[in-house]
């Protein structure tokens, strides 16, 4: 017998005797990492230089918010490929004996961005026959280019969380950053999405000029040079060392009125103006990263915390409010019962974000209803466990009914949208310290292709795609208003005390990811490095937050561990099932697990897009 195979019948023989059902329901798996742990911290982001940032504000005495605001900065450096300085990122915190809270860190619509300009947009370009990439191409709003970008949110958001939260300068959190920004080794990932994006961003100079020095794609292992974002982050600095005789809470607003009222919102906004674009440093006046109340609800004796109704996260809770109702461990893991049941609820759930989901500055958002067990209970009994839904069917929680699928929001056609255009995505960052204080964080937009502004350096985002055009939406794209986003940070509680932070990229497949993770945890006893490794599964019923919006009834995608028995049966109930690779879905999560007696403090990192973690 194999060494690993003796070692997983051993541990699988001391399970039973120890009298362990999760053990023997799911038996240990060998991974690629090991699990990570520490006493003092575990830091847990996209890329090992990212990681690194945050672990050295806490080598400097830094807590957890530090941690992951360094980190953050870091990837908004390194990982262009998914997030960049000019995108977006909502933010859950909780420092130790405090209550929960949440920044939104999502960027407003320029004030310019109406329905009817991109109504008007692409009824003349559909009559000249105009085609062409990013913002010459037909369709409402771009994918990506200058009129597709909002309000940077990412400083503001770090800025409230380290003046609110945190104990640091913003030097200190910005130092690893700009050293990447003078430069880093780039990596595989890097390499390729220049290449692949290549024919999208170079017709925009700045992005040229940075993304092909001396005109050549870089090579794996090139030192790659920012130098222009180097400066502007060294400006930001220079302002809070300034101001630092007013106190630290002054130096920061400084900083922060520099970036959104003064020199560089006026340099931003002259260059999106000169692309074409409708961004204006009055946007930028206009925007303030918010500190909000989060959404939870209870599960099996945890509470899960997610944002607010204007990011997709409630999603995660109501689908937990469904899937109370079943046995999970006697379904037993990622059968094809398992597999059905949690697809279909997560059908419901997208249902009602589709419907109802929005900024709720701009809209009311029936939250407390939708949140409610007994409108759980309620929409359970649509769950056929034979048979998979191929309607999209929102409730009414309000009236305690369901309703007719939506009309004039779903569209099924063929999409236009040029493959190098598409959503690249996102990243995520988690710490949790010794003293139980809590970050989780989604950073993501201004991905690549992405126009530059100007000499900023700065990468914008194109989150301006994920609004509707659809009137009456809560959706619906209107001036100043906040798109509803897909990110997703997650924290979860257990008898008051921190247990776990989790987050991931993967657009709308980032709240059934994060769900499996947690469930894989909680139900099956898995430690973090299994949870974020075991198979996975995704279903596409819903309507797509990016591109053409597209819904895909039925569809789901299953990695090929799952067992083929499972793979025959759910085709057999009607899912439209896709085989992907082992390793093939989309998302790609961190968590980490606090034990507050212990103080023993757990990291997994997902090895499908080298996501790392570092305990401490």
């Amino acid at each position: 017998m194999k060494s690993n195979q003796f070692s997983r019948a051993l541990i699988l023989l001391l399970a039973i005797s120890l009298s362990l059902p999760a053990f023997a329901q799911t038996p240990r798996a060998d991974t690629f990492r090991p699990t990570v742990r520490g006493t003092r911290a575990v830091v847990a982001g996209g890329q090992p230089l990212v990681v690194e940032a945050g672990l050295r504000m806490l080598h400097k005495g830094g807590n957890a918010v530090d941690a992951g605001v360094a980190a953050t900065f870091a990837g908004s450096v390194i990982e262009f490929s998914h997030f960049a300085f000019g995108g977006e990122v909502p933010v859950i915190i909780k420092l130790a004996g405090k209550p929960v809270v949440t920044i939104n860190g999502q960027g407003i619509a320029p004030a310019l961005a109406t329905r009817e300009f991109f109504e008007k947009r692409a009824a003349s370009e559909a009559g000249t026959g105009a085609s062409g990439r990013s913002a010459s191409k037909p369709g409402p709003i771009p994918s990506s280019g200058p009129l597709a970008a909002t309000v940077p949110g990412v400083l503001d958001a770090m800025i409230v969380a380290l003046d609110q939260f945190g104990t640091l300068k913003l030097a200190d959190v910005l130092q690893p950053a700009i050293e990447l920004a003078d430069g880093f080794p780039i990596d595989e990932l890097r390499v390729s999405y220049i290449h692949n994006t290549r024919r999208i961003f170079e017709q925009w100079p700045a992005a040229r000029a940075i993304f092909l020095p001396n005109g050549q794609e870089p090579k794996v292992g090139d030192i790659f040079v920012q130098k222009d974002l180097a400066r502007s982050l060294r400006e930001l600095v220079a302002v809070e060392r300034k101001n630092e005789a007013k106190g630290r809470h002054a130096a920061l607003a400084a900083v922060r009125d520099y970036f959104y009222r003064g020199p560089v919102a006026e340099r931003i906004g002259k260059a999106m103006e000169e692309m074409g674009g409708l961004l204006r440093a009055s946007d930028l006046a206009a925007f303030h990263a918010e500190i909000d109340q989060p959404t939870r609800v209870s599960y099996r004796g945890y509470e899960v915390y997610k944002t607010g109704f204007w990011a997709q996260g409630p999603v995660l809770l109501e689908t937990l409010n469904l899937i109370e109702g079943y046995d999970l461990k006697k379904i037993g893991h990622n059968s094809a019962d398992y597999i059905h049941t949690l697809t279909e609820a997560l059908k419901l759930a997208f249902a009602d974000r589709d419907r109802y989901y929005g900024d709720p500055r701009f809209v009311k958002v029936p939250g407390a209803e939708l949140l409610s067990k007994d409108y759980a209970a309620m929409r359970r009994s649509l769950i056929d466990p034979k048979a998979a839904s191929l309607e999209q069917r929102p409730g009414d929680p309000v009236r305690m009914k369901s309703i007719a699928q939506m009309i004039g929001l779903v569209t099924t056609g063929p999409s236009e949208v040029d493959e190098a255009e598409r959503a690249h995505d996102t990243t995520c960052v988690n710490v949790i310290d010794a003293q139980g204080n809590v970050f989780s964080a989604t950073p993501s937009g201004a991905w690549l292709p992405a126009v530059v502004a100007g000499d900023t350096g700065i990468l914008m985002s194109s989150r301006l795609q994920s609004f509707l055009l659809t009137p009456g939406h809560p959706n619906e794209l209107k001036p100043g208003k906040r798109p509803r986003i897909t990110l997703s940070p997650t924290l979860v509680l257990k008898d008051g005390e921190p247990f776990a932070a989790l987050s991931t990229p993967g657009g709308d497949n980032q709240d059934q990811a994060l769900l499996q993770v947690l469930l894989n945890v909680i139900e099956f006893g898995l430690n973090p490095q299994e949870a974020v490794e075991a198979p996975r599964f995704e279903t596409k019923h819903f309507v797509s937050s990016f591109d053409d919006h597209k819904f895909n009834p039925g569809v789901l995608l299953l990695e090929n561990r799952i067992s083929a028995a499972a793979i025959e049966d759910l085709k057999a109930r009607g899912h439209k099932v896709e085989t992907g690779g082992s390793y093939s879905n989309a998302a790609a999560p961190t968590i980490i697990i606090y034990d507050p007696q212990t103080r023993v403090i757990q990291g997994g990192a997902d090895v499908r897009r080298g996501r790392y973690a570092i305990g401490w």
